[in-house]
């Protein structure tokens, strides 16, 4: 069973990594690529980024429950990896339930984002969470690169 709960740990933790990485590289890259920089673009990008913040949600919960089988015991989740894990979830579920929420908002209200002056309180503040969203997801990834190495890595004796 020891290394089925690892194998979960390290899928789970790999496939949301893995994910973070391709959405930054790949999706949002291609979407502008072909969209342009538009309104439709950032409507594609932040119904993707949901997809992958629920993704993380799925992974962390896997992740940690293997942790505590794996270790038979709650303290497991005082590990580094399940504290960077527990991270992860906090900041995609920020992004995703504070910062998407008040961007979306803001789009609503003004109605096209890229139409709209970047002097424009309102796009002054959307850039800002913009910011903040990019920054997150880079946490994010961080943090999983660094959960990932030490699930990954043989343990010591």
């Amino acid at each position: 069973m020891t290394n089925i709960f690892r194998f979960v740990q390290v899928f789970a933790l790999g496939t949301w990594v893995g994910s973070i990485l391709y959405f930054a590289i790949v999706v949002a890259q291609s979407v502008f690529a072909v969209l342009g920089i538009n309104d439709q673009a950032g409507a594609i990008i932040g119904h993707s980024l949901a997809g992958l913040h629920h993704l993380g949600l799925v992974a962390s919960i896997l992740f940690l429950v293997a942790a505590v089988l794996l270790a038979r015991s709650l303290r497991a989740l005082l590990k580094p990896a399940s504290l960077l894990v527990i991270l992860m979830l906090v900041m995609a579920g920020a992004s995703q339930h504070i910062v998407i929420p008040r961007m979306e908002a803001l789009r609503l209200q003004m109605g096209s984002v890229v139409n709209t002056p970047h002097s424009s309180p309102m796009r002054v503040e959307f850039d800002r969470l913009h910011g903040i969203s990019v920054d997150l997801e880079m946490a994010t990834l961080l943090a999983g690169l660094v959960a990932l190495f030490l699930t990954a890595r043989k343990e010591q004796p």
